[in-house]
């Protein structure tokens, strides 16, 4: 018989069985149409046809539709997620009496905690190599700058530094703000007994400890919860 079809295909409708039944493996042609003759070596490949098989592009759509939504979800993130410079730490609501302390000033004046009492303190645990208390400190002169005729002050203790390492970081700093030292790490050790640097205690004019944070502050963080301590009895 001839291999020629009526439409001059010479596969005739083997195109067609492919479509329906693909395999996935070699057959012998005459296994699979009846008009071919045997003839050896003679194979073909039954393979899925892509416009008959619609199921195989399922996962390239799942695919697709999953990259899509990764894409959507991270850029959801970075509208609704903070700048880094508005990070802050949130400070933590405590009620303890302020330690007593008492330390040196960059121009060996000696100061104690207690002589500020009736004030609204904020004191501020720092290094010269701490980078978030380098970040930190600008915003901290500005809040004192502000705030320092309605009863409060920041008071800045240097954690271990040399002294003339302080005042380089001061002068860079231009700081006005008070500045204590602490070389025995009174302050970090046994005062305020913490390990983190920058690390920050607002002190009430009671001489109760109010907030403490251990982190970085922001501006907007002093506002909502200092200012309200400040003008309090103002």
């Amino acid at each position: 018989m001839s291999r020629n079809s009526s439409n001059g295909n010479p596969l005739g409708d083997i195109t067609a069985l492919a479509e329906d039944r693909p395999s996935n493996k070699y057959h012998q042609l005459y296994d699979i149409h009846p008009e071919f003759k045997r003839v050896p070596r003679e194979q073909v490949y039954l393979f899925p046809m892509t416009s008959a098989n619609p199921h195989r592009a399922v996962p390239i759509f799942l695919l697709g539709l999953g990259l899509v939504l990764i894409v959507a979800a991270v850029f959801f993130t970075l509208q609704v997620l903070p700048l880094q410079s508005d990070l802050s730490a949130v400070p933590a609501q405590v009620n303890y009496a302020a330690p007593e302390l008492t330390l040196t000033d960059l121009q060996g004046v000696t100061h104690s905690l207690a002589e500020y009492r009736g004030q609204v303190v904020l004191v501020n645990l720092w290094a010269t190599w701490c980078p978030p208390c380098k970040e930190e400190m600008p915003v901290l002169q500005a809040y004192h700058n502000k705030y320092m005729n309605k009863g409060f002050t920041i008071i800045a203790i240097n954690d271990g530094d040399p002294t003339a390492d302080v005042k380089q970081f001061v002068q860079d700093h231009r700081l006005t703000l008070p500045i204590w030292l602490d070389p025995t790490y009174l302050a970090t050790d046994q005062a305020f007994k913490t390990i983190n640097l920058p690390s920050s205690y607002v002190i009430d004019r009671n001489g109760t400890i109010q907030l403490m944070w251990v982190g970085g502050i922001n501006r907007r963080m002093l506002n909502q919860h200092v200012t309200p301590l400040i003008m309090e009895d103002q």
